[in-house]
């Protein structure tokens, strides 16, 4: 097997959807065809770097329709745009919508000139408000941006997001999580029914830790483990403390990617949700966490703790930033004294700040020197009193600064989903802690944790996105029928459980005598 790096591991797995974007053209008989033809043809020549075709097809009337889905087909299209070049003709545009199966985006033409108000206006502001109703009438969700009537140059811009809002969406309806072993008893909050992923179009198939063991132990001897044991070596350079456990890693990693390209089935993409403690360190002789990092760096999300939302989580993480992400603990609160010393005053209050960590299942790429190191809260439990063996095979270090998205996307105990998303960055503050870690800000996390993470009650597994991608997930969340949606309010927007009598807004407002 040829050694590859952690980019091109991403496009070797390919466990994220290629999407494939159709443009149709519509257009009211009582408006000129090639008024909405000459638009659309703009349009399509303002979509750069994302693959995007029209059909030959001006759809006007069912027939049309029937013939532009043909057309679709035909080119492998499995997003679709409806595009008014002008007012549209309602009930075909919204049939075509209904019949094609897959994401869709509705957006119209804006008017170019005043020079050509006569002839060559299209009135597709109106019609889009009709397309909307008939919308309704057929019970489609369909993804409208907040701005959807532009000219070309501002609609290509919105396609383009609509590429990754699609991605996300085929990805989950063609999506298997692949679990091993019962949620532990001591995180019952990972322990979340599993009716609303169906619901979503995702399968599940869960596995005995027994099954994993078993496939573990068949892959001893595979000669396939010295290549990735050579490639662990490379990737972990200086980092590398233990490298006497680097070959049962390699052995485990083989053991997952053979269970990933075997267990799919009627399923495009996969992501795991493993049991990691406490017997699987006693019975298999190492951790998991930098297998975890590895495979979650090739994009196959590997959540720890038999989280299948968090494994649910990553995937849609992945698909929106079309790489790697991580599954961190809300963890701790940040001590007065580095508040203090880091000088950011201005810039955050103390409850902004937390630590975000988990035991070491971070993509390497995302951690400041790393360093392959054995969990010592495990090694407190299960070897307390010699060197570390089968604590090994954690990945740690702080965690490099940059933008982040915090996102998770949950069951509730009735059933329900619920999700959050939360904009912030990592910053670039040494944590003097142990795992992989980082200083997180998120702008009125304090009032965000307490009236949304604890109110709501969410699960401590936070999926984190190496990007600003807020406006993504949400739109994703909506196309895929998510109504409930949580953010971190602004100060003075009151959450439905916030005392307004205890915000900082209202002492100041009726300070006390």
């Amino acid at each position: 097997m040829q050694l590859i790096n952690a980019a091109e591991r991403l496009l070797y797995m390919k466990n994220i959807p290629k999407v494939k974007i159709g443009v149709v053209p519509v257009s009211r008989d009582c408006f000129p065809s090639s008024l909405s033809d000459d638009r659309c043809t703009t349009l399509i020549g303002a979509c750069k770097g994302i693959d995007v075709k029209r059909t030959d097809t001006v759809v006007e009337n069912e027939t049309d329709a029937m013939k532009a889905l043909d057309e679709l087909k035909a080119m492998g299209a499995n997003a679709l745009v409806v595009y008014l070049g002008n007012f549209g003709p309602e009930g075909p545009e919204t049939m075509l919508a209904q019949k094609f199966g897959g994401p869709v985006m509705f957006c119209a033409a804006a008017e170019e000139t005043g020079d050509n108000l006569i002839g060559g206006r299209g009135d597709a502001y109106c019609g889009l408000l009709n397309a909307s109703y008939n919308l309704g009438l057929r019970n489609i969700t369909a993804y409208i941006p907040e701005n959807p009537v532009q000219t070309a140059a501002g609609l290509a811009e919105e396609i383009k997001m609509f590429d990754r809002i699609a991605a996300i969406y085929i990805g989950v309806k063609n999506l298997k999580i692949i679990t091993f072993g019962p949620r532990p008893f001591d995180f019952l909050a990972c322990n979340a029914p599993i009716k609303p992923l169906y619901d979503l179009g995702v399968e599940v198939q869960e596995n005995s830790e027994l099954d994993m063991y078993k496939s573990f132990i068949a892959h001893e001897n595979d000669d396939r483990i010295k290549d990735i044991e050579a490639d662990m070596k490379q990737e972990l350079g200086e980092g590398n403390n233990h490298p006497g456990v680097l070959k049962k890693l390699a052995q485990f990693e083989l053991t997952l990617k053979d269970f990933y390209a075997g267990s799919r089935g009627a399923s495009k993409f996969g992501a795991f949700a493993n049991k990691c403690w406490p017997a699987f360190q006693e019975m298999f002789g190492f951790v998991p966490c930098y297998v975890n990092s590895r495979l979650t760096g090739e994009g196959v999300p590997v959540a720890c703790e038999t989280d299948i939302y968090g494994a649910l989580t990553e995937y849609m993480i992945t698909c929106a930033t079309k790489n790697a992400p991580t599954l961190l603990d809300i963890n701790n609160t940040v001590p007065d004294d580095i508040y203090n010393e880091i000088g950011m005053k201005e810039q955050y209050k103390l409850t902004d700040l937390f630590m975000g960590f988990h035991c070491g299942n971070t993509p390497i790429k995302y951690i400041k020197n790393p360093e392959l190191k054995h969990q010592l809260i495990m090694k407190r439990l299960l070897e307390p009193d010699g060197e570390p063996n089968i604590s090994r095979g954690t990945i740690e270090g702080d965690i490099k600064a940059s933008e982040i998205t915090l996102f998770r996307l949950q069951g509730t105990a009735e059933s329900n989903l619920c999700s959050y998303i939360a904009q912030g960055n990592v910053l670039d503050i040494p944590t003097r802690s142990f795992g992989g870690i980082g200083i997180i800000a998120v702008p009125e996390m304090g009032r965000f944790y307490r009236h949304v993470l604890v109110e709501k009650r969410f699960p401590h597994h936070a999926g984190v996105g190496f990007a600003h991608v807020g406006k993504i997930l949400f739109e994703a969340l909506k196309l895929l029928g998510v109504k409930d949606i949580n953010f971190n309010r602004p100060e003075g927007f009151y959450y439905e459980t916030e005392n307004p009598f205890c915000s900082l807004t209202a002492a100041k407002r009726f300070p006390s005598n």
